[in-house]
């Protein structure tokens, strides 16, 4: 751990967080915490499933019960249960709700100006670059990988998105009907692993592994959403997917892909991996990589690191 990254990080947290009044209990002047206000602007003019809210919030469900009673004693969020499925709530804004998430986007708009107005024009446009940046690589920090049973909704959408932007790239389409099978029972224990990664708590990538018996892991379905690329997710993935296929017993892994897919070939050769003979009759390959494990892995990160899902 690097010690005086780590208090320039602290540093920064307390200067925006005095800089955008999260210390005062009426964030914005309207009377309430930063926290219920967040709530309030997040609920949407759509709503949101009280769950989808919590996890994307990072809150506990008991805070999550405080939040949400105080707002709606003040008439500004209903909850009401799901039509299928009375067990699941839904939160809502009400018209007073509504108009004053619009008010909390008024005086929000203020302080962002308030940060921007001493500037100069050239001072501006690098602070904005720099937050764009320092947005960018928080989201990257905020992404969770976790072990997952192929058959959960979040899964099968990861390897659905997969298919169809294999169909939309390859040349001549993609039907997994042809190419070597990963199916649901050959990715979870004993045969093989599925993980999922995920940003505020929606699917963002997956990346699977199929075990053999004293013989090189296989690496299969990796991809990762376009709207998470460039914040380093694809390496994470193959990073966590190399330790578990270590941990399995591994001592090699392998894989095919397409030439279509240009940033993946030169993902894994600057990853280590070198490109061997074919060793499967995959009808989509036109290249086949192997990549021998090193027996000391390297030291996970101290957070966010792999965990088991649900």
């Amino acid at each position: 751990m690097d010690a005086a990254s780590i208090q320039t990080v602290r540093a920064f947290n307390r200067l925006v967080g005095e800089r955008i009044g999260a210390l005062n209990d009426e964030f914005l002047g309207r009377r309430r915490p930063m926290g219920e206000s967040r709530v309030l602007w997040e609920v949407g003019p759509d709503g949101v499933e009280v769950r989808t809210l919590r996890v994307r919030l990072g809150l506990d469900s008991g805070y999550m019960t405080r939040v949400l009673q105080s707002l709606q004693k003040h008439r500004l969020i209903k909850l009401e249960p799901d039509r299928e499925d009375r067990r699941v709530r839904f939160v809502r804004l009400t018209r007073l709700g509504r108009a004053e998430r619009q008010e909390l986007d008024r005086r929000s708009d203020a302080v962002a100006w308030s940060f921007l107005e001493p500037l100069s024009p050239q001072q501006r446009t690098r602070l904005v670059s720099e937050m764009t940046e320092l947005e960018r690589l928080l989201g990257a920090s905020l992404v969770t990988i976790a072990v997952e049973k192929p058959t959960t909704p979040d899964a099968r959408w990861c390897i659905q998105q997969y298919f169809a932007e294999l169909n939309a790239r390859f040349e001549g389409g993609f039907d997994s009907a042809r190419s070597i099978s990963a199916d649901s029972s050959e990715l979870v224990a004993p045969a093989g692993a599925l993980l999922i990664a995920r940003l505020r708590g929606r699917p963002v990538g997956c990346g699977a592994l199929k075990f053999h018996h004293r013989a090189p892991a296989e690496l299969k379905r990796m991809w990762v959403v376009p709207g998470a690329r460039g914040l380093g997710l694809g390496r994470r993935l193959l990073l966590e997917l190399e330790r578990l296929a270590r941990r399995n017993g591994a001592g090699a892994v392998r894989l095919e892909t397409n030439r279509a897919l240009k940033e993946a070939v030169a993902l894994y050769r600057s990853a280590g991996y070198r490109e061997v003979k074919a060793f499967n009759d995959e009808p989509y390959a036109h290249h086949w990589f192997a990549k021998r494990l090193a027996t000391s892995p390297p030291v996970p990160p101290p957070s966010r690191g792999i965990r088991r899902g649900r």
